[in-house]
């Protein structure tokens, strides 16, 4: 299944609409690489909220994802992780390694918009 990719301004959006196949995480982590470059993206926002399982292979490659995105001079924040995914994760000791999390798309937006805005004041000196 192809996720969605929808450009929000400086951001990328990529909504996951339903429970994703190791090889639908990889194409997924593929475009949203290739895409921060194409749109000259500030920042990737990753919307999990219809998943209702996270497993390593799935927080591994969101990791990836935020490692690679930022690479390419781009942020990346996971929103949406329902409370049940919260709490397998936590029992199953699954960790999002690097990647900045926020409850929903809204606060998703927020945290760019702060973190984008840090990042230009550092790289321009204003």
């Amino acid at each position: 299944m192809q996720v969605p990719i929808l450009k929000q301004g400086p951001y990328l959006i990529a909504s996951v609409q339903a429970a994703l196949r190791d090889a639908d995480l990889i194409a997924l982590r593929n475009a949203l690489t290739e895409q921060v470059g194409t749109y000259r993206s500030r920042g990737v926002i990753v919307d999990v909220t219809a998943m209702d399982v996270l497993d390593s292979f799935a927080c591994r490659t969101l990791s990836e994802i935020a490692s690679m995105i930022r690479l390419r001079g781009a942020q990346t924040v996971i929103v949406g992780i329902q409370p049940e995914v919260a709490f397998s994760m936590v029992q199953l000791g699954l960790k999002l390694e690097g990647v900045a999390t926020v409850l929903d798309l809204e606060e998703g937006l927020k945290y760019m918009e702060r973190r984008t805005k840090r990042m230009d004041h550092g790289r321009y000196g204003k």
